[in-house]
């Protein structure tokens, strides 16, 4: 039973802590849309979505007034483009038109974004798997809401280096396609290590081929609701610390549990997962780097930092695991540069560097997130950092993934304006000695030992 002291608990994290429920995801799949015809194809596409969604927004607003429990964002997921459209899609403008009805649909029901225009490589690449990710420059280009990933490695498979490299060129197309909007078409374009199916988080968000045929996933949020109960255990040792921030996570996310399971019966779609990552946004203390520095660090990125992402990372997900039978996605805390105000800081006075980001990312939710480089980074540079993460998440058995946003025009110091939930960077500096002899060899890394467990 919830008791009126859990109440007023819940509504003092709303009104004064930036709890939110940060987004309600429907994933919905496009497999029986498959269609030999194009425009077939597309209205089939069109279709689909906006007759499975059309109330998803208006039951978001409905459950948000009812509970008082703000809902951020809603949006959809659909299964990776690049497996719906091969029997029809011959070249990389094919697949764009795909891009424009997404985007349409995504409009007419009113979500925020849709992701799903992906392709899963991790092992090798379809002539279908190419054309998509070939287009997606010019797709981000031409669409608002659309949102892409690519999937380039696994720990069972290994990692793509042909996709690895490809990719760094396409981040590189992607950001002189939209250099007039400071290269934000890369800010919805997210490449991945081990993606999960249920993500229900932008931009890497898309509906996995084992999903049902519709599902609820919801994310939470809540990195000024644990900052404020940190307060309360100060000098404490880590054993009070730990305590705190379980407990903290296990009321967030069971605020999510019920926005989720509200959603499931008034939509009559299953639920699938709470995602209970700590996920920032630009407003003042709605931060990670904020809840790091509260739990002793000068700035975020000085020695010791990574320790003390480890531990807010697991004592999340020990808590959220307590609150939800369900827990899954991403899960965890997200280390991005340019939604997150005090990760902004830090990199503008010095104290946090791309090489410490990737090593946060070790032990963070997902990887080197929204971090503005400069415009003139090469396509093989760009390779060669996804390259690491993805190492990284390969021989770590968890999911990694980059947001690099090669900013043309700007260089180190300059700012890069991307606005609403996506913040605004500072533009940081990579290491300028080439790697094109490695991401150049092509083929593909194989999987570490430990992947071998059947």
């Amino acid at each position: 039973m919830i008791n009126i002291f859990e109440v007023n608990e819940t509504n003092q994290m709303i009104e004064r802590e930036n709890l939110d429920v940060r987004t309600i995801t429907m994933g919905i799949s496009l497999l029986e849309c498959c269609d030999s015809d194009l425009d077939a194809l597309n209205e089939k596409i069109y279709r689909r979505v906006t007759t499975q969604a059309r109330n998803l927004v208006a039951t978001g607003e409905a459950i948000s007034r009812d509970f008082g429990i703000p809902i951020v964002n809603k949006r959809i997921s659909v299964t990776p483009v690049a497996l719906i459209g091969g029997c029809a899609c011959r070249k990389p403008e094919d697949f764009v038109t795909i891009a424009r009805t997404l985007d349409r649909a995504a409009q007419d029901v009113g979500v925020n974004f849709i992701g799903g225009y992906s392709a899963l490589v991790s092992k090798g690449m379809t002539q279908a798997d190419e054309n998509l990710i070939r287009s997606i420059p010019q797709a981000l280009a031409e669409t608002e809401k659309v949102c892409s990933s690519v999937n380039v490695g696994s720990t069972k498979t290994g990692l793509n280096m042909d996709a690895v490299r490809l990719m760094g060129e396409i981040v590189k197309e992607t950001a002189e396609a939209t250099k007039e909007r400071d290269s934000l078409g890369c800010a919805k374009l997210v490449v991945f290590c081990n993606a999960p199916d249920d993500n229900p988080f932008m931009a890497g968000a898309f509906h996995g081929v084992t999903e049902a045929d519709a599902v609820i996933n919801v994310g939470v949020s809540g990195p000024g609701v644990v900052k404020e109960a940190l307060k309360a255990a100060r000098g404490q040792n880590f054993e009070v610390l730990c305590e705190t921030i379980k407990k903290t996570a296990f009321k967030i996310t069971r605020v999510g549990q019920l926005v989720a399971q509200e959603a499931s019966k008034r939509l009559g779609v299953p639920f699938g997962i709470i995602d209970l990552s700590l996920a920032p946004t630009p407003a003042v203390g709605d931060s990670v780097a904020e809840i790091l520095e509260e739990i002793g660090l000068e700035k975020v990125g000085a020695p010791g930092t990574t320790a003390a992402l480890a531990m807010l990372n697991d004592q999340v997900k020990k808590g959220g695991v307590m609150a939800s039978s369900y827990v899954g996605g991403l899960s965890g805390a997200f280390i991005p540069v340019s939604e997150d105000q005090g990760m902004i800081d830090a990199v503008t006075v010095g104290a946090l560097t791309i090489e410490k980001l990737e090593a946060m990312t070790c032990v963070c939710s997902v990887g080197l997130d929204m971090i503005a480089i400069p415009g003139d980074t090469s396509a093989g540079t760009i390779a060669g950092i996804i390259a690491d993460e993805a190492a990284i998440g390969m021989v770590n058995q968890k999911t990694t993934a980059v947001r690099l946003i090669p900013v043309i025009g700007k260089g180190v110091g300059e700012t890069a304006e991307f606005g609403g939930l996506l913040g605004y960077a500072p533009v940081i500096p990579v290491n300028r000695y080439s790697c094109e002899g490695f991401v150049n060899r092509g083929g593909r890394i194989p999987a570490p030992i430990h992947s071998f467990k059947n």
